[in-house]
């Protein structure tokens, strides 16, 4: 079924949000790309300093992801989010400061990396929770694409400026415009009327809240095994940024602007994917399977190709496919997610979606550095292929289902239920089609991803009586079906 495609912007507070993201998303790119290239001046071309950097800013989410998710059901979410804004604009002027009076090394790279890191433990599961308070859950998988689309317009007119900005005056102003660039959103976070935002009654501190919402995501086999493929295909796709950026410096030997026009490529393709993607109505675990084979499958060719316009023109459907199985896979896990659930499920989903770049970053800088761009970029495609595969026959397992219902309307059954998740939608789906496969972010990274928001459960609608404060300790098992 098609849906009109920008339908959740009918929302007056979601039309501010998504309005100050566009604006800011192309300086959040412009930063990554003076990051990277700023890291290979310094390091005179070094892989293992490029994953190190990335490593260090995905690192706090793999130690303190969890932590940040219980936080963030505890705070009012519009502040916290001018807070993470703001401060990560500060650190963009710092940095930007150093590299335009000549002063960066290094290690100061690689310090505001890792503070960055840290504001977006509490951002990253922020914006996730607030967008659902936004537009509500009927117009809620639309706003997720809808973010997606935002954050990859940028992804396209970021590199592209940046590349040509760091050619003419150097990496420095670059940062420092991007600091100058999160006013936008925190001007879109102070016209928001409070008023008319779903906020559900806030978690009180307590202990093991944390245990809580392990035991949520624990008991549904069917996430579980998509927080697995996640892993699995984030292990080198996060890195993507990456091995681009070592493929055009070391392969085809070309300067920044080369290195912008291949990131914005990319970007065009996610782009295509995510607006795909918003005018479905609701996500389809085939896409998930679909899009996640065919980006590693996409890696293995934009590795083989011989020069750099035949790279650049690969990387159009690599976006595609990887937008596809990014924001399917990031709707599906949200759009049926307890209220009161809603930070600690998103910060794990971070957790695995973005905290295994710490460990995939050196390995590709190493596998670069040992036997060449081409050679990382070749291995990684080829690992994703055959894990997606194994993962797959897991998953359509753990459903129930047969390969058959991957074919377009060959499957609908019990998981056809509304995402409210009426009496009995949870229970029919665990014993009939196995667990449901539940919905539920973003950063560039990706960062990869991009994109936001959370959806209730059953029985746990953000405008209910019970204000999201009923006890879901009963609940890990069931939740709302996604359709194959």
């Amino acid at each position: 079924m098609r849906v009109p495609m920008f339908r959740s912007l009918a929302v007056r507070n979601y039309r501010l949000y998504a309005l100050g993201q566009l604006l800011s998303n192309p300086g959040t790119w412009m930063q990554r790309i003076a990051q990277d290239w700023l890291v290979l001046q310094l390091s005179h071309g070094s892989g293992i300093a490029l994953g190190m950097t990335t490593a260090l800013q995905f690192l706090p989410l793999l130690l303190f992801g969890l932590w940040g998710g219980a936080l963030v059901d505890r705070l009012d979410k519009r502040r916290l989010l001018i807070f993470t804004q703001g401060a990560m604009g500060l650190l963009a002027v710092g940095l930007g400061v150093l590299a335009t009076a000549g002063a960066a090394e290094v290690w100061h790279v690689y310090v505001f990396a890792f503070a960055l890191g840290m504001i977006t433990v509490l951002d990253n599961p922020g914006r996730q929770a607030f967008v659902p308070e936004m537009v509500g859950r009927e117009h809620l998988s639309n706003a997720i694409a809808l973010n997606s689309a935002s954050f990859q317009l940028g992804r396209v007119t970021g590199p592209a400026i940046a590349g040509l900005l760091i050619a003419w005056i150097g990496s420095g102003p670059v940062f420092v415009v991007n600091g100058f660039s999160f006013a936008f959103t925190i001007v879109a976070l102070l016209m928001i009327r409070t008023a008319d935002l779903r906020t559900p009654e806030p978690v009180p501190k307590g202990k093991g809240q944390i245990r809580e919402g392990l035991r949520y995501v624990t008991g549904r086999r069917d996430l579980v095994l998509l927080l697995v493929l996640a892993a699995s295909v984030q292990f080198f796709g996060a890195n993507g940024q990456n091995q681009i950026a070592l493929m055009v410096n070391n392969v085809f030997e070309s300067g920044a602007a080369a290195f912008g026009t291949a990131a914005a490529a990319l970007a065009v393709g996610a782009l295509v994917g995510a607006l795909l993607a918003a005018r479905r109505d609701r996500p389809r675990v085939r896409l998930v399977l679909i899009g996640s084979m065919g980006f590693g499958v996409a890696q293995v060719v934009a590795g083989l190709m011989p020069g750099y316009l035949a790279f650049v023109l690969v990387l159009v459907p690599m976006g595609v496919l990887f937008m596809t199985y990014v924001t399917t896979l990031n709707a599906t896990f949200q759009l049926t997610v307890d209220s009161r659930m809603r930070g600690r499920v998103m910060s794990m989903f971070l957790l695995v979606f973005m905290g295994v770049a710490p460990i995939g970053a050196p390995v590709v800088g190493l596998l670069a550095d040992a036997f060449g761009p081409r050679a990382s970029l070749v291995t990684g495609g080829a690992v994703t292929v055959v894990v997606v595969s194994v993962l797959s026959v897991l998953l359509m397992r753990a459903m129930d289902v047969r390969w058959r219902a991957l074919l377009p309307g060959r499957w609908r059954g019990e998981a056809t239920a509304d995402v409210d998740g009426g009496a009995g939608a949870g229970a029919s789906a665990s014993a009939g089609a196995g667990a449901a496969v539940a919905a539920g972010s973003r950063t560039p990274a990706s960062g990869t991803a991009g994109s936001d928001g959370a959806g209730g459960g059953p029985g746990t609608d953000d405008t209910g009586p019970d204000d999201g404060r009923r006890d879901t300790s009963d609940t890990s098992s069931r939740g709302a079906a996604t359709p194959v």
